[in-house]
């Protein structure tokens, strides 16, 4: 349909709100309170709008065709200077020293709204600072637009913010007469509110980080950029989220040290917070640069030596890796002969590439799909932990699309069960990985293939009492209970799920996604549940995405010929080895962080986007090495465009790759994957898998998975000063009182051959479980968990604090 605004035609969609059309055709209209994908609130009215003639809203107003719409009449200007008036009346004068000052929209919006004087007057109130630990509350600046609290509740999934009483007076009843009806309402609420935690004193928060993002003043400010640096002073360079696959679109905001020091640092990371939303380990894991003075010489020709003798077998490196770098390595595999070793990203990659095989197309869902979802099944992922800004995604189709799903996963996760009534948690049992699976193939899939046909037939019988209505013989109605037999689901019984329920939550719905993570790629009957997932695809109304486990997993997985590792000498690169080549204080020879190189990755959405070193390096670049041992190139980046056509790659020079969101929130980063040119390559044997009825011989109460806490998702995240944490054994309440164990206890975590001595500390936001950290190289959880994410381990408490 087409619109017109101050006299441009637009193009408009059905369901979209004013605002947004006006800002996806570059039109201006003032709006402090609105944040894309988020409810409108109504809280700023700055958004006021003349449509057909009558006075309206911008931000919740949708659009009709031919309908006509002015934003900038002298009326609707003179109401919006009022309501600034009213933001401004007792607003510290505190813009030189104020955090925000340089970007505060209230500043910005004072301005453009052309408030001169002040024309109004209330008496002043106590309004002290709060300090809710990583967050600073400094009520005197806060115009209670309700940002934050809508981000929380909308888009993050915390829903941890609430309007409070302010305490303060009501305005005069006679301003009604001098100002705008608007500007009134406006200032009233504003007397009337703050903002305050759920429970009035502290934040239970994933710590994110975003609302202080989207605070148009400096009322919520990050305690560790408070008072360091004004925002003008800051250079900000784009990037990519170098710690989760989602890779977003990021900024490292850098200056100069000090006089006397002018190397660069990273002051803070800013995001563009109408289009995305940054995880904690994004937000906050910035400070990981390698501590590298300059260049070892001895080493590094030592480690050119090792090459150029053909003593290495195996290099060993994990997903933390541009492409370049990943295709670099890949070159020399192809001409020295080594293994190239990446257990996760090798799991990861067979998953795929039988799931493509038998889908006969990628994986067909992106993290826009799962916004635009009104039916979500999470299955094989424990999902805030492994991916929390997937979650928000998940967090935010389910509030604005007044969405339902199911989330199979042994452990309930008890913030995600929150997120609404029609978001079921199905507490499965460990080893029922290929039930959830059949159980959707059996309720969903239009046809199967001949040796599925088994999934058709496991029902069982069952009788029910039902009430039967009749009339006797006099016309009178009479009931009567009668026993009827009925067919149920044998699958859903072993999931212990009620299948009734789904007819409810499916009532209304049509846009569906699976999202599906680690548990099926690490689990030793992968190959069927690829085989599943990709009948899923093919039989189904469902869209299916897999997540890549670590950031650049999934680039990994298309470039590298991957292996495993042969007996022999073992460089590491970020890992260690016989020789070590690494950021970790481990190394022989230092060499770069992701946050030091230039290079590209590839998302979840099977996005390639770039991302630029926010700072120097003093070291060796792989591409160094590579140099010495016969490749050619001036710069790392300079293989962006080298990278394989057969895979999916474009050959786009790294320059000429774009990074942004347009005003309309179009992805301009990088450009997507010629998915179809990886799947046409593929030459897998079509061998269909066998189901391997695998029975978990553990006891439930003594399964402990591999996972990190929220944010903290690796090695590289915990060597920031923000984390920097020692690994526990992290345990919901339930699993202390089985085990008769106290926060805080030291205890033993065992089997027949291995143990570990770590500290048990309870996570209260989960139930039936407990879960042992991937992020503390001193630990090594991996010698429990070698085919499952899930282990069962004996735990003894040694001591108590």
């Amino acid at each position: 349909m087409k619109i017109n605004i101050n006299g441009k035609e637009c193009i408009a969609n059905e369901g979209d709100y004013v605002l947004q059309v006006a800002r996806a055709n570059d039109i201006f209209i003032p709006a402090i309170c609105y944040l894309n994908d988020c409810s409108p609130t109504l809280a700023c009215r700055m958004c006021m709008v003349e449509v057909d003639g009558k006075r309206s809203y911008a931000c919740n107003t949708k659009v009709k065709d031919g309908m006509q719409v002015l934003s900038n009449t002298q009326e609707l200007w003179d109401e919006r200077n009022a309501i600034m008036q009213t933001y401004c009346i007792n607003h510290p004068l505190q813009c030189g020293v104020c955090d925000k000052s340089g970007e505060c929209e209230l500043q910005n919006f004072t301005h453009k709204a052309k408030v001169d004087t002040q024309n109004h007057w209330i008496k002043e109130i106590d309004r002290r600072h709060k300090d809710w630990g990583l967050l600073q509350y400094d009520p005197s600046l806060c115009i209670v637009c309700e940002r934050c609290i809508t981000v929380c509740k909308d888009k993050i999934g915390d829903n941890e913010l609430k309007t409070t009483a302010r305490g303060g007076d009501a305005p005069d009843k006679d301003f009604k007469d001098t100002m705008g009806k608007d500007a009134y309402a406006v200032w009233t609420k504003f007397q009337k509110s703050l903002i305050s935690p759920q429970n009035d004193k502290s934040l239970e928060c994933q710590e994110c980080g975003e609302c202080v993002s989207v605070c148009p003043t400096g009322a919520l400010i990050n305690k560790n950029f408070q008072y360091r640096s004004n925002a003008w002073e800051l250079t900000r360079i784009p990037a990519s989220n170098p710690h989760s696959s989602d890779c977003e679109l990021l900024y490292y905001d850098i200056k100069q040290k000090s006089i006397k020091d002018n190397s660069k640092m990273i002051y803070r990371v800013s995001n563009d917070f109408h289009f995305t939303t940054l995880n904690k380990a994004a937000r906050f894991a910035y400070d990981i640069t390698s501590d590298c003075k300059g260049k070892d010489t001895a080493e590094f020709n030592r480690l050119v030596l090792l090459f150029k003798e053909n003593k290495i077998k195996n290099v060993k490196f994990n997903s933390y890796i541009t492409n370049e770098e990943a295709y670099i390595l890949e070159l020399l595999r192809a001409k020295f002969g080594f293994n190239l070793v990446n257990n996760e990203a090798l799991c990861f990659q067979e998953f795929l590439k039988t799931f493509c095989s038998f889908a006969g197309s990628f994986y067909n869902a992106s993290s826009e799909d799962v916004k635009k979802s009104d039916f979500i099944v999470i299955a094989g992922s424990f999902l805030r932990h492994d991916n929390p800004t997937l979650s928000y995604k998940v967090n935010n189709a389910i509030v604005m699309n007044k969405g339902a799903g199911l989330y199979f996963h042994p452990i309930k996760d008890t913030k995600l069960s929150k997120i609404a009534k029609n978001f079921v948690n199905v507490a499965c049992d460990y080893g029922k990985e290929a039930k959830v699976l059949e159980f959707i193939l059996q309720y969903f899939a239009k046809d199967l293939p001949q040796d599925l046909g088994y999934i058709k037939e496991a029902f069982y019988e069952e009788q029910i009492e039902v009430e039967v209505k009749s009339k006797d013989a006099e016309g009178n109605e009479i009931k009567e209970k009668q026993t009827q037999t009925i067919k149920k689901s044998s699958l859903a019984k072993e999931l212990g799920f009620d299948e009734d329920k789904l007819k409810d939550l499916l009532l209304k719905k049509s846009n569906f996604t699976l999202i599906v993570g680690n548990d099926y790629f690490y689990h030793e009957n992968a190959k069927y549940l690829a085989y599943l997932l990709a009948n899923i695809q093919k039989s189904t109304d469902f869209k299916v995405m897999l997540i890549p486990p670590r950031t650049n997993t999934l680039g990994v997985s298309l470039i590298c010929k991957l292996s495993k590792a042969c007996d022999g000498f073992t460089m590491g690169y970020n890992e260690r080895g016989d020789f070590s080549f690494s950021n970790d204080e481990h190394n022989n020879l230092a060499s770069s962080s992701l946050i030091e190189q230039e290079g590209t990755f590839v998302n979840y959405d099977t996005r390639l986007v770039p991302t630029n070193a926010a700072l120097s390096f003093k070291g060796y670049f792989l591409n160094d090495l590579a140099n010495e041992l016969g490749l050619n190139a001036k710069y790392t980046i300079d293989y962006t465009e080298q990278l394989p056509k057969d895979k999916g790659f474009l050959n786009i020079a790294f320059d000429d790759l774009t990074n942004y969101y347009d005003n309309a929130g179009n992805n301009h980063r990088g450009y997507l994957i010629n998915t179809c040119e990886f799947v046409k390559n593929l030459n897998q044997e079509l061998q269909i898998p066998q189901n391997q009825q695998l029975a978990c011989e553990c006891n439930k109460d003594d399964v402990v998975i591999l996972a990190n806490p929220v944010g903290n998702l690796s090695k590289y995240t915990n060597k920031s000063s923000f984390f920097n944490e020692c690994a526990s054994l992290y345990a919901s309440k339930d699993y202390l009182a089985k085990h008769n164990l106290k926060e805080n206890s030291m205890v033993k975590i065992y089997d027949d051959k291995d143990e570990i001595i770590i500290k048990v500390v309870l996570d209260k936001d989960i139930e039936n479980g407990a879960y042992l950290p991937t992020f503390d190289d001193k630990i090594n959880p991996y010698k429990f968990f070698k085919t499952r994410r899930y282990y069962a381990l004996n735990i003894k408490e040694i001591s108590h604090e």
